[in-house]
């Protein structure tokens, strides 16, 4: 018994104990037993040592990755197994993935998804229990499937351990270990497989955890960022508007604040404000009726909104994506925006209003001239001579339809009698007519002068007289001046000129004679004079009827079509009398 002793103190082996013991039964399995036990503890020592070493490795790896490689390569090692591996749980499909191995060669086990339930990966996550079987092929106790088994069977897997990776009753996923080779697993060796994946669970969740914390973080500092750069850019759009910028300044300042290009229209389409290089590119306006920016083709728009009322949109191009910040610089932009624009109105009403009251004052002929001048230098440049225009009729949108030269022109308008009255600073009332007439329709426009500022008011009396006549011989939906209306036109001018009057209707006819050597006056004079018989005036004249007729083409050619109508011909003949006059 001493010598047994002492070779269990020595460490011997269980041979060398069962050689000493000889025929003592008792002792010898006695000192096999302590044998045994010893040896069970070297093999839990062991066990806890490497997983101690584990934890460690696991507690300082940073990398989701790296962690799940350590787990499955330490499974393996731990268990003496040929192949491990690792499955995770997708949560949105409700199955579990491969996602680590450890001495695996088939790449269709490799990428191999188990449905809950189904396989013995399957029946471990959906009860949340570990499971082992000595032979997988021919174990009925859980779903067998053919993409799983044939994924197995390519791996030339035969027994198998899978134990579920928990934290908290939550369902990680599963940490395998298995053999080609049929094997039971002891219950200590399931034990320590279900050790490790306790470690490796808790360890997945907390890198998992640090991922999305960095993630976080990263998304934190991008967004604190934006928000200076948003600030940036609003304290820049704040100073562009209080300095005086108007929209223009806007778009050019968010062009390049985010390197694009920028159109900004009204609320009709009408191109306001262009920055960047947006040519050939269809503007899609309408996309967007609030203050909220959204994708429209190839382009982003935002509408400009003050008060319920779009005013304008801006329409944001040459960028693929717009990051969160950058789109709230857009509607911030578009706000600003709204403003300038809300405020170009409102300053305008005040214009309108301005001169409207300046205008009736003037045209009232009650005010001061002096005082009304300078009124008028307030408003504007004060010009020598001024044309004046009444418009009478549905005039409430005369003045947006006005082109480029004559808004350019307008000095005054304003309401006046129930006619719309215009001031042009214009030198020449009939070109001031033929441009008044592109916005004639629904409106007759009788257009007057030109005249000094001391002398509107008489102007603006003939011009309400030649809008009256104008109604009354149905000259409706044109603009003209008195001379347009021949004898008709100059029925209550305060003083004609003559020279004038006779140019405006014969001038064609005159410079024609001045520079052929004709003698297309005296014609018209004959024609007229025989009562508009060709006939008789070649017989006045001593000349062939057809040379009168060919004459008389070649007045129509100058003069138009309609010369010989009643109106027509009555003006021209005082027009011819005028000029015998001016000539004798």
């Amino acid at each position: 018994m001493r010598d047994l002793l002492r070779l269990l103190a020595e460490d011997a082996s269980g041979s060398e104990l069962a050689r000493v013991a000889g025929e003592d039964a008792v002792a010898r399995d006695l000192a096999l037993r302590i044998r045994a036990g010893i040896d069970a503890s070297k093999k839990r020592e062991a066990e806890l040592t490497a997983l101690v070493e584990v934890a460690r490795e696991l507690a300082s790896a940073s990398d989701p990755s790296g962690v799940l490689d350590t787990i499955v390569h330490r499974a393996r090692t731990l268990v003496g197994a040929d192949v491990s591996y690792l499955t995770l749980y997708d949560e949105a499909r409700g199955d579990t993935y491969m996602r680590a191995t450890d001495g695996s060669l088939s790449a269709a086990f490799q990428q191999l998804r188990v449905p809950t339930g189904a396989g013995l990966g399957g029946l471990v996550a959906s009860t949340r229990r570990p499971y082992w079987t000595t032979d997988y092929p021919s174990d009925q106790r859980f779903k067998h499937t053919g993409p799983i088994d044939h994924a197995v069977g390519d791996e030339g897997l035969i027994a198998i351990c899978g134990t579920p990776l928990l934290v908290d009753d939550a369902f990680v996923g599963v940490l395998f270990a298995s053999n080609r080779t049929a094997r039971p697993f002891s219950r200590e060796e399931v034990l320590l497989l279900g050790s490790l994946a306790a470690l490796a669970a808790v360890t997945i969740v907390q890198v998992r955890a640090a991922a999305e914390t960095a993630v976080a973080l990263d998304q934190l500092s991008e967004a604190h960022a934006g928000v200076e750069h948003a600030a940036a850019a609003h304290d820049r759009f704040a100073d562009l508007v209080l300095s005086g910028g108007d929209v223009d300044a806007v778009a050019a300042a968010l062009a390049e604040l985010l390197g694009v290009w920028v159109v900004l229209v009204d609320a009709v389409g009408n191109e306001l404000a262009v920055a960047g290089c947006a040519s050939g590119t269809t503007v899609p306006w309408q996309e967007s009726s609030s203050g909220r920016l959204t994708r429209a083709d190839e382009c982003w728009v935002v509408a400009a909104t003050a008060k319920g009322e779009r005013l304008g949109a801006l329409v944001i191009g040459g960028v693929d994506d717009l990051s969160g910040a950058d789109q709230r610089i857009v509607e911030r932009a578009a706000v600003v925006t709204a403003l300038v624009l809300l405020f170009r109105r409102q300053a305008a009403e005040q214009s309108q209003r301005a001169q409207a009251d300046l205008l009736t004052d003037a045209l009232s002929g009650n005010g001061d001239v002096r005082a009304l001048t300078e009124r008028l230098r307030l408003l504007a440049p004060v010009h020598d001579h001024f044309v004046v225009a009444v418009c009478r009729g549905d005039h409430s949108a005369v003045r947006a339809r006005l082109s480029a030269p004559l808004a350019d022109k307008l000095v005054l308008s304003g309401p006046y009698g129930g006619d719309l009255v215009l001031l042009l600073a214009r030198t020449d009332a009939v070109t001031a007519a033929r441009d008044l007439s592109e916005v004639a329709k629904g409106v007759t426009i009788a257009v007057v002068g030109p005249t000094a500022w001391s002398d509107v008011v008489a102007a603006h009396r003939q011009a309400t007289r030649l809008a009256t006549t104008m109604v009354r011989l149905g000259r409706c939906n044109e603009a003209a001046t008195p001379d347009d209306l021949g004898v008709a036109g100059l029925v209550g001018a305060p003083e004609v000129d003559v020279q004038a009057h006779v140019q405006h209707v014969l001038g064609a006819v005159i410079e024609y004679d001045a520079q052929r050597g004709t003698d297309l006056v005296g014609t018209l004079h004959a024609y007229f004079a025989a009562g508009q018989s060709p006939t008789r005036a070649a017989a006045e004249l001593h000349i062939h009827p057809n040379t009168v007729q060919q004459r008389l083409d070649r007045v129509t050619a100058l003069l138009g079509t309609e010369w010989q109508s009643p109106e027509r011909s009555l003006n021209l003949q005082v027009a011819l009398r005028l000029h015998q006059t001016i000539k004798g």
